[in-house]
């Protein structure tokens, strides 16, 4: 039986370390035979996203700065030149002050409110834009949202607003792209101790309550997430677009909380 991505090109933003979610769907879709172009978004990171990179099959690392679109357009040049096709997009960027994300939302700042918005919604339309030359045989795009988006969670507060229009930008893309063939989902996993995650303030009390309350009482793991972005990712849902799937152990579904 084939691998589910073999021979796909795909590329994976928003690599941090070992403890992405991004990164565990890059082992994922490079164990099902995809070629990857993982991005990493600052020197800072390198080595560790170029190390983990050569840990894969048929994996190169490039910087990818998701606020500058000649970054981005970097990336595609890359791509381009090394493949001449892209058959999907994992959108795993997200990104707000930590001082945004304790408090009340009532003193969000304005320039936080931008930031914060820039670089968690608007980054999807500024990866997917440019993309559309390579992928002419259409494709799939994959970005991580949470239910912060439609429920009010302490600490989350911008967060919350931004992951609200993550999830609306990928209603529209997936509007206008899908005659192209290109479909446009989201995954929303429970939370998951990543690096942007422990940024949020409570985040610790925050992930012990979930295990509480989801209906199979236990937390998420990345490596299911990285299972769902496969099938979104392979032609297996070649009929699913516009979705907002959910990766949370049936927390979604529960009422008082």
């Amino acid at each position: 039986m084939g691998k589910l991505l073999d021979g796909k090109v795909g590329i994976i933003y928003g690599v941090a370390n070992q403890r992405s979610i991004a990164w565990a769907i890059a082992k994922a879709a490079s164990n099902e035979g995809a070629k990857l172009c993982v991005t990493y978004q600052s020197e800072r990171l390198a080595q560790t996203v170029v190390e983990l990179a050569s840990q894969l099959q048929d994996a190169w690392a490039i910087q990818c700065d998701v606020t500058d679109d000649a970054q981005i357009e970097r990336v595609y040049n890359a791509v381009d030149e090394r493949y001449g096709r892209l058959e999907f997009i994992v959108h795993s960027v997200a990104f707000a002050r930590r001082e945004e994300l304790s408090g009340s939302f009532i003193n969000t700042s304005r320039d936080g409110f931008i930031t914060a918005m820039d670089v968690s919604a608007y980054s999807l339309i500024a990866v997917t834009r440019p993309a559309l030359r390579l992928m002419q045989s259409g494709g799939s795009v994959v970005t991580l949202t949470y239910i912060g988006s439609e429920r009010a969670m302490p600490n989350y507060n911008v967060m919350g607003v931004c992951k609200a229009a993550l999830e609306a930008i990928v209603r529209y893309l997936a509007f206008e792209l899908g005659e192209r063939g290109i479909r446009v989902n989201a995954l929303s996993p429970g939370p998951i101790p990543t690096l942007a995650a422990r940024g949020i303030s409570g985040f610790t009390q925050m992930y012990q309550r979930f295990r509480e309350v989801a209906p199979m009482r236990r937390n998420t793991e990345a490596d299911e997430v990285a299972d769902a972005a496969l099938f979104l990712l392979s032609d297996m849902s070649r009929g699913i677009t516009g979705e907002i799937v959910y990766v949370d152990q049936g927390f979604h579904i529960v009422g008082l909380v």
